[in-house]
């Protein structure tokens, strides 16, 4: 794991509470299951009808059946259960998903998602985001916070086709953790020695800086 992602997995995984019922999007996400405590009675539930996903598989021990969103081999946790992409979007679209922690490629400050396609590439289809950012009853985005040009993926809008608008509840990037409010982006953390200067400096959008990491900036 890179240590950007690193990073991020472990500021996600607060994010997640013991009795929850979580979706993990695909990519940097994936990496969260491996950081929940061991004590936690957490489900996780992946759009193409697994609810109890367990770790990823030992070499050697893989079942090519047993596989998540992403089409990685996983296992199932003592009391999984298999059902239907029908079944498994009506727990989405129902709003029995407590959380669903996704990948992003652009977030915007008003809180507008932008993670699956790219103009001129080839896509498979859009997944179970769409659904998700709608239906999950907390969205929380995953993501460096730069591109691999140094160009900002926090934006004051988004460039690439939109996933949801105004669907994000949270952001956490290699940098910093932003909230989206009725008053706007609110930037509420930044990471160890990480200082509000750098994220304003790498940042496209425009947000307000909570008072209390104001003041402990200060000091």
């Amino acid at each position: 794991m890179k240590d950007s992602h690193l990073i991020i997995v472990q500021r996600a995984v607060k994010e997640i509470k013991d009795g929850m019922n979580v979706n993990l999007g695909i990519g940097i996400p994936t990496l969260v299951a491996n950081e929940i405590p061991a004590d936690f009675k957490v489900l996780l539930q992946s759009e193409n009808g697994l609810l109890g996903i367990g770790p990823y598989p030992i070499e050697g021990q893989e079942d090519p059946d047993l596989i998540n969103a992403g089409k990685e081999t996983v296992t199932a946790v003592p009391g999984a259960s298999f059902f239907d992409s029908a079944e498994s979007f009506a727990m989405i679209r129902g709003g029995h998903i407590d959380l669903a922690i996704l990948g992003g490629m652009e977030v915007s400050e008003q809180g507008d998602l932008a993670n699956w396609m790219i103009p001129g590439k080839m896509v498979k289809g859009m997944g179970g985001a769409m659904d998700l950012v709608n239906g999950a009853k907390r969205v929380i985005v995953i993501m460096e916070h730069v591109n691999k040009f140094g160009e900002s993926k926090v934006k004051r809008t988004c460039t690439l086709p939109l996933t949801g608008k105004q669907v994000v509840h949270r952001l956490i990037t290699d940098l910093a953790v932003f909230d989206f409010t009725p008053s706007g982006m609110v930037l509420v953390e930044t990471h160890e020695n990480v200082t509000v200067s750098e994220v304003k400096e790498k940042t496209e959008a425009q947000f307000i800086v909570a008072p209390e990491l104001l003041a402990k900036h200060k000091n």
